[in-house]
């Protein structure tokens, strides 16, 4: 069985974030505990598997995400990474729907290579920070929003770009302070960069310490930026190691997710299911 390890929201190898993608002929899933198996083996943030649907339904194909250790409601890079190796293998073409976990998701490719993610928009709330979380993120929170049931974070807002970038998170004790991780994030220093908010995202409860670029943040960080900024075009730039650009575009209660891919292994799967 061919896997594919593909670099989402980048167009240069080596940067964005790694997602190993399985195309499966199969028309249902194996069993979860066999798929969690292998995530655990890719041991990238996620690892998707698809299998098609029939044809004249809601969507084309079945998605799911695992990380390391666990499966997830929702996933935008691991998502790009899946209609990316559709789209240059020849499988499809144009729009692709997916059924998961937190509904229909879609993807369509433009002529330029870069694919447009539809996800759902997070319904943003105030929330308390819980105790401690300054101390294990390493910064004093601005304000802090729950982000909803299927994303399930934490959006943390820092007083500038400067205090994101240099975040020293103490893992062990960020893990008891959301239900799936943390988002960190502030307004761009100098938006003529080309990017208008940058962001980084730990998940240490779901086996990743920092995400490299978490697209599912951004239907967070798109509602949070496009109110503070009056706009409903943004960039962000999530400023990890790796870096990514996600270009965000909200639509009410859907939010418009925009990047690149680059396929950077092409293997074979030596197992059975």
């Amino acid at each position: 069985m061919r896997i594919r390890i593909v670099d989402a929201f980048t167009d240069r190898a080596f940067t964005g974030n790694p997602a190993a993608v399985l195309l499966l002929d199969s028309e249902a899933f194996p069993e979860a505990d066999r798929l969690q198996e292998i995530a655990l083996e890719m041991n990238l943030s996620e690892t998707a598997f698809a299998h098609p649907l029939p044809p004249g339904g809601a969507a084309d194909w079945a998605l799911r995400w695992f990380t390391p250790a666990t499966e997830v409601d929702m996933c935008g890079h691991a998502t790009l990474a899946t209609a990316h190796v559709l789209h240059t293998t020849g499988t499809a073409s144009g729009t692709v729907r997916f059924a998961a976990r937190c509904g229909i998701l879609s993807a369509t490719a433009h002529p330029d290579g870069s694919l447009t993610l539809d996800f759902p928009t997070a319904p943003l709330t105030p929330a308390t920070a819980p105790s401690g979380l300054a101390a294990a993120l390493g910064a004093e929170p601005l304000s802090v929003l729950d982000t909803g049931e299927h994303i399930g974070d934490l959006l943390v807002e820092l007083a500038d770009e400067t205090s994101v970038r240099t975040l020293t998170p103490d893992f062990a004790a960020l893990a008891s302070c959301s239900r799936r991780g943390i988002i960190a994030t502030a307004p761009a220093e100098d938006p003529a960069r080309g990017y208008d908010f940058v962001s980084r995202g730990f998940f240490p409860r779901v086996g990743i310490d920092e995400d490299p670029v978490t697209g599912s943040a951004h239907t967070a960080l798109a509602p949070f930026w496009s109110a503070r900024l009056g706009r409903d075009e943004l960039t962000g730039l999530q400023v990890s190691a790796r870096t990514g650009l996600v270009h965000t575009s909200l639509r009410g209660d859907r939010t418009l997710l925009t990047g690149n891919a680059v396929t950077v292994l092409d293997g074979e799967l030596l197992t059975r299911f």
